[in-house]
């Protein structure tokens, strides 16, 4: 592609603005703004550090408050449905008009929902702590996957697998963090992780900065979808497809980072603190998928991904309820690295099949993981209170054989890949 391009409104046929054409093709020629992108990453790696603490805490809330299961799955609930349900509506709006400061407001809302559940004494007071924390999520992620895909350069699997990393390996410290500060100090601990947050606000503001003037002429127009597109109907299909196996890895995911603590207690008499360095294994492992899932995405194709990371955890999944202390973490190692690196590869798959909706797509495909999340995580406690938590594990052993719903994903025209 060493020829002179000029690309007319009235000729274009790509199924992507007129806008986006040309910083697309700019961005080409400079690169990624790693700087953008790595300081997107970072504030990603700080507020789900912070959202990761509210489930590293939860055998500390129920010692403390007797809590059974089920209001612990509540908890969780309350935490993902104020992400689950803003979320898409974030995006919709921000799709119509962009707020490049929106990102450092809303971390605001995570550092009061901090401070206040380092004081709750009550168990609605928990929950409200809880929300707050999942709106500040929920403000967050579909304008920061708008900002990585503009700083990609045009390598959006390997932008949105840099985004997803710093997510993924705040989840995974917020065990750590937990073992090491929450468990010694208490619960009034909480409190000292609000400076995350400070930070989070002034970096997110800088990067508003940046992002303000990407957005100061943003217009959009009709145009023609490419012929090799999907029709209507087809991404319809596409889409319930990608929220299906979005399902079975989340909710997956959803039961190990909520009760595997529960569950290694429970099983083989570790220690909680022993119980949550377990659980960080886990999470960095699947941080590092989370990485790779991206730039494999861009190199052999997102569909192919998908195939891989969704069946490939079966076999894992399946053996986990049934070995040892030591095999299990081997095997969480495994699972991980396997199940993260589809969710790179199905962001970008839907913000590709509706590419004029990249902040409303990105918003629900956020909730919906955040929503399958929480209801999942009440759900599971339900279920361990009436059966047990061995018996939860075996059940979604089988999750991962959803993903034979990915021969129903259609291929994509080369150029959207």
């Amino acid at each position: 592609m060493n020829k002179s391009v000029v690309v007319s409104e009235e000729t274009l046929t790509e199924p992507v603005v007129v806008p986006e054409i040309r910083r697309t093709m700019a961005a080409k020629a400079a690169g990624p703004a790693y700087i953008v992108l790595a300081g997107i990453s970072f504030s990603h790696f700080l507020n789900d550090t912070m959202q990761s603490l509210i489930a590293s805490v939860y055998p500390i809330l129920k010692a403390t408050y007797a809590l059974d299961f089920a209001q612990i799955g509540l908890i969780t609930l309350a935490f993902q449905f104020t992400a689950s349900l803003l979320q898409p509506v974030v995006g919709h709006f921000t799709d119509k008009k962009a707020q490049p400061f929106s990102l450092a407001i809303g971390m605001s809302s995570t550092f009061f929902g901090l401070l206040l559940l380092s004081v709750a004494r009550q168990y609605p007071v928990i929950l409200i702590s809880a929300a707050l924390i999942g709106l500040g999520s929920a403000v967050f992620h579909p304008e920061s996957a708008r900002i990585a895909r503009l700083a990609s350069g045009g390598r959006y699997g390997f932008a949105q697998s840099v985004f997803q990393l710093g997510g993924s390996f705040g989840t995974s410290m917020g065990p750590v963090l937990a073992a090491l500060i929450v468990v010694p100090f208490g619960q009034p601990s909480i409190a000292w992780f609000s400076s995350i947050a400070f930070v989070a606000i002034v970096i997110l503001w800088r990067i508003g900065l940046w992002y303000r003037p990407q957005i100061k002429a943003k217009k959009f127009v009709s145009v023609d979808a490419h012929p090799d597109a999907p029709s209507s109907r087809r991404v319809t299909v596409a889409l319930a497809v990608l929220v299906a196996l979005l399902f079975s890895k989340q909710l997956y995911v959803s039961s190990l980072s909520s009760y595997y603590i529960f569950y290694l207690i429970d099983k083989f008499g570790v220690s909680t603190q022993a119980a949550q360095i377990y659980l960080f294994v886990f999470l960095a492992a699947n941080a590092v998928g989370a990485f790779l899932g991206g730039p494999l995405g861009d190199r052999f194709g997102r569909r192919i991904v998908i195939w891989f990371s969704i069946l490939g955890a079966l076999p894992f999944t399946l053996a986990l309820p049934y070995v040892g202390l030591a095999a299990s973490a081997v095997l969480t190692v495994f699972i991980g690295l396997i199940i993260s690196s589809t969710t790179s590869s199905i962001i970008v798959f839907a913000q590709e099949l509706v590419p004029h909706r990249f902040g409303m797509i990105s918003g629900v495909f956020f909730g919906v993981a955040f929503g399958i999340g929480g209801l999942g995580a009440a759900v599971l406690g339900k279920l361990a209170d009436h059966t047990s938590i061995g018996f939860v594990y075996q059940v979604c052993a089988f999750l991962p054989a959803i993903g034979l719903l990915a021969v129903f994903l259609p291929t994509m025209p080369r150029h959207t890949r």
